[in-house]
C-alpha cells in the first residue's frame, strides 16, 4: 500500500494507506504540490495525549470506536465491526479503497474522484458478504477539517423563504441538521461550510460539503475534545429502513466537498464549472410564461389564446401551462392523480392551445405532480392501496407509493402518453408535501430518480423543472436528471434578491428559475417597482408569471426591452463567474474578463448619507472597462448623481474599478442598478 494524492486547481487530498488499518486522511485543503508524500505522512502522525488510547489516534475513512474515535462514527450497523484495509489504489485523480471485518462479512468500497475543478465526491459502498441479514442505520462520509474553521454558515428556511443563511461558532460537540420532510425541505441545511471566523464572499479560507440526495439526510460539523474537527453527512435512515439480505448492498449518496482560500465565491468558482462541465443543458435557456399566477384554475382557450399572445408580443419563448388542465381540477383539493385532460374544460384536448403556441414561435409546456394523489380522485378511489400514508391531509393531498409496482407503471404509462400525444418541450415537475411516513424516504427518492431516468431516456428533449412547493427540492442528486429549478414561490423580489442570492451559491444562474411578478407580490402582498422587479428576474434562468393581458402598454413595451436585454446578456448570464460584494452588489463577469454584468441592489435605508464607492470584483486588472448603466433608471434620494453617471459612462483601467470603486448613486429602498461593464 501507499500514500495516495489526489489534486487539482489548488486542492488536495492525502490518504496514508500503508498499513493493516482503513486509510487515515491527513489532509483535505490548500494543494500541496509535489511534496515526498511517505515523509510527509510520517510526520503528521500526532503524539499520545495522557487518559487515552495507547497509539496515535487519527482520523480513518470510516471513523469508529474500534479506532478510538469518540465522535459520531461513519458506519452504525448490527452487528458493529471493526474494519481492516484490504486494498487501496488511485489513477487519473480517482481512487478506489476496499476494507473488510476481520470475519469478512462486511466490506466497505470507498470511491473518491477530484474534479479538474477541485470539487471532491466522496461515497461508500457497504456490502453484506455475511451468511445473515445486516440492519444498516448509518453510512455517512467524514472529512477533517482544521482547528482555524471555527465559524459554521448553513441554511434554513420555510416556504417562500428559502436560503436563509445562519451563522454559528462551532464549539466542542455536534451541530447537526437532519431533514426528515422525504425531500430536502424548505429548511434544508443545503451548504454547510466551515471558515476562518469572520469569511465572506470575497474572503477567508472555506471549507464546505453538500449531500447530492433529494430524501431524508443529515449534515452535521462535529468539534471533538480529541481534538479533531470534522464535516459529515449521508442520508438519514430510520430505524429498519434499510436491511441487508446476505449478497445486498448500499452505496450512500456522494458526498460533495470543496475547499477555497477565497471566501464563498471561490466555492462557486469550483462548484458552477464543475456542474457545467457535467451539463446536458441547451442553450439558449428560453425566456419562460407559466400560467399559475396569471390564470390560477382559471383555464380557458379564449382566455389562454389571449395571454398566448401578449407572451409572443413581448418575446416569450416557452409558454407553461400550469395545473388545473385535468380531469376534475377545479381547485387545489381534488383530482391529483387523474392525469388526463379535462374534456370539460378542454373538449378538443391541449391541441388547440398548443398549435397557437407554436404558431406564436413558442414551445409549450406543462405542469405535473406525478408523485402525489388526492383523497378525493378516481385514482384514490380505483386503488387506496397505492396511497402511502393516511395521516393529516396536506394541502388536501396525499403521497403515491411509487415503490408499489402498479402505481409506477401508471405514472409512466400516463406521462409516456401524454408526452407522446402532445409536443411537449417542458415539464415543471411539482411536489407539494412532505411525506410524513417514517422508513420510506429512500424507496420513494430511489424509485423518484428511475422515473426520471426512464422519462428522459424516451424522450431526450424533453425538459424538467424540479418544483417543491418552490425550493424545497434543490439538490445535485436531482440535478443529474433536471434541467431547471424553481427558486422559490415568491416572485417578491426583495425576497428573491436574498434567496437567489444564497442558493446561487451552489447552484448556477442558468438553473434558477426567477420569473417577473405581477406589481403586488402575491405571496407576501407587497408591491415593488417594475425595474426592481426586471433587475432581480434577470440573474438566472428568466421568465413571466403575470397577466400580461392586464398590463399596461407601457409595461409591455418595458417588457419586451428587458427580454431583447436579456436575450442579449444571457450568454454571459448563463456561463460567466458569479461574484458578490457584501449585501449590495452581485455580478457576472465573463470567463475571459472581456465583459460583466452587476446590480447594486438597495435593500433597505442606506445606514450613511453618502455610502462608500463601490468595487467591482473579478475584473482584469490592466484593461480597461467602460461602465454604463443600462436597464430602467431606479428611484434616487439625492440632488445631484455622481459625475461620470451624469456623463452616461466612463472608462477605466479594471484595477481601479477592482481596487478603488465608483461612487454610487443614492438608491431608495427596493431599488436597482444595472451595470454593464466592457472591454474598450
Amino acid at each position: 500500500m501507499t500514500v495516495l494524492h489526489l489534486r487539482a486547481a489548488g486542492t488536495s487530498l492525502v490518504l496514508d494507506a500503508r498499513g493493516a488499518a482503513v486509510p487515515t486522511i491527513l489532509h483535505w485543503g490548500a494543494d500541496l504540490g509535489e511534496i515526498p508524500l511517505p515523509e510527509v505522512a510520517d510526520a503528521l502522525v500526532p503524539a499520545v495525549p495522557p487518559s487515552s488510547i495507547d497509539v496515535p489516534l487519527r482520523l480513518s475513512l470510516l471513523p469508529s470506536l474500534f479506532e478510538g474515535w469518540t465522535g459520531r462514527p461513519s458506519l452504525s450497523a448490527a452487528p458493529a465491526a471493526a474494519f481492516q484495509l484490504v486494498s487501496a489504489h488511485s489513477q487519473d485523480n480517482t481512487a478506489s479503497v476496499r476494507a473488510t471485518s476481520s470475519d469478512s462479512a462486511q466490506e466497505v468500497i470507498t470511491e473518491l474522484e477530484m474534479s479538474a475543478e477541485g470539487v471532491l465526491r466522496i461515497r461508500h459502498r457497504l456490502i453484506n458478504n455475511g451468511p445473515a441479514a445486516l440492519d444498516l442505520s448509518a453510512l455517512d462520509v467524514l472529512l477533517p477539517i482544521p482547528a482555524d474553521a471555527a465559524e459554521l454558515l448553513d441554511f434554513s428556511g420555510l416556504w417562500s423563504h428559502e436560503r436563509q443563511p445562519q451563522r454559528a461558532p462551532l464549539r466542542h460537540g455536534v451541530w447537526s441538521r437532519e431533514s426528515r420532510h422525504g425531500r430536502p425541505g424548505h429548511d434544508d441545511a443545503f451548504l454547510m461550510m466551515a471558515g476562518e471566523p469572520g469569511f465572506g464572499f470575497r474572503s477567508g479560507r472555506v471549507w464546505a460539503v453538500h449531500l447530492a440526495w433529494s430524501g431524508d439526510k443529515r449534515i452535521w460539523a462535529e468539534r471533538s475534545a480529541l481534538g479533531y474537527g470534522v464535516l459529515g453527512a449521508g442520508e438519514l435512515l430510520a430505524p429498519g429502513e434499510i436491511k441487508l439480505a446476505p449478497g445486498e448492498s448500499y452505496t450512500t449518496p456522494w458526498l460533495v466537498a470543496v475547499f477555497s482560500d477565497a471566501g464563498i465565491d471561490g466555492l462557486s468558482d469550483r462548484l458552477h464549472p464543475w456542474i457545467r462541465s457535467r451539463s446536458s443543458l441547451r442553450h439558449p435557456r428560453p425566456v419562460v410564461l407559466n400560467t399559475w399566477e396569471a390564470v390560477y384554475f382559471d383555464q380557458d382557450l379564449s382566455l389562454l389564446s389571449d395571454l398566448v399572445d401578449a407572451a409572443a408580443d413581448v418575446g416569450v419563448e416557452r409558454f407553461v401551462l400550469d395545473d388545473g388542465w385535468f380531469t376534475g381540477r377545479r381547485d387545489d383539493k381534488r383530482a391529483l392523480g387523474d392525469w388526463y385532460v379535462d374534456p370539460d374544460v378542454w373538449p378538443d384536448g391541449l391541441h388547440p392551445l398548443i398549435s397557437r403556441v407554436q404558431a406564436k414561435g413558442m414551445d409549450f409546456g406543462l405542469w405535473v405532480e406525478p408523485e402525489m394523489i388526492s383523497p378525493d380522485s378516481s385514482l384514490a378511489e380505483e386503488h387506496p392501496d397505492w396511497i402511502l400514508d393516511h395521516g393529516p391531509t396536506w394541502r388536501w393531498q396525499r403521497v403515491l407509493d411509487l415503490s408499489v409496482p402498479g402505481a409506477y407503471d401508471y405514472l409512466l404509462e400516463r406521462l409516456t402518453a401524454l408526452l407522446t400525444e402532445y409536443p411537449i418541450a417542458f415539464l415543471k415537475w411539482d411536489h407539494n408535501r412532505d411525506l410524513l411516513v417514517p422508513g420510506v424516504s429512500h424507496r420513494q427518492t430511489t424509485a423518484l430518480y428511475r422515473l426520471l431516468t426512464e422519462l428522459r431516456a424516451a424522450f431526450p428533449h424533453l425538459e424538467i423543472e424540479s418544483c417543491a412547493s418552490g425550493g424545497a427540492r434543490i439538490d445535485l442528486g436531482i440535478l443529474d436528471l433536471v434541467d431547471r429549478f424553481w427558486t422559490s414561490d415568491t416572485n417578491d423580489p426583495l425576497d428573491r434578491q436574498r434567496i437567489q442570492r444564497w442558493t446561487g451559491v451552489l447552484i448556477p444562474p442558468e438553473y434558477l428559475g426567477g420569473h417577473l411578478g405581477a406589481a403586488t407580490a402575491h405571496v407576501t402582498g407587497r408591491t415593488s417597482a417594475l425595474g426592481f422587479r426586471l433587475a432581480t428576474a434577470l440573474f438566472g434562468s428568466a421568465g413571466i408569471e403575470w397577466n400580461l393581458t392586464a398590463a399596461t402598454p407601457a409595461e409591455r413595451t418595458r417588457m419586451a426591452a428587458w427580454i431583447t436585454e436579456y436575450k442579449r446578456l444571457r450568454p454571459l448570464l448563463h456561463s460567466g463567474r458569479v461574484v458578490r460584494a457584501g449585501d449590495h452588489l452581485h455580478g457576472v463577469v465573463a470567463q475571459d474578463r472581456s465583459q460583466a454584468l452587476y446590480a447594486l441592489v438597495a435593500i433597505g435605508s442606506p445606514s450613511t448619507a453618502l455610502p462608500a464607492p463601490v468595487r467591482f470584483p473579478g475584473l482584469a486588472p490592466d484593461r480597461r472597462y467602460t461602465v454604463r448603466p443600462i436597464g430602467t433608471p431606479p428611484k434616487v434620494v439625492q440632488d445631484a448623481p455622481p459625475a461620470w453617471l451624469a456623463a452616461g459612462s466612463v472608462t477605466l483601467p479594471g484595477r481601479v474599478l477592482s481596487e478603488v470603486g465608483l461612487p454610487m448613486p443614492l438608491l431608495a429602498p427596493e431599488q436597482a442598478l444595472l451595470l454593464d461593464i466592457e472591454v474598450c
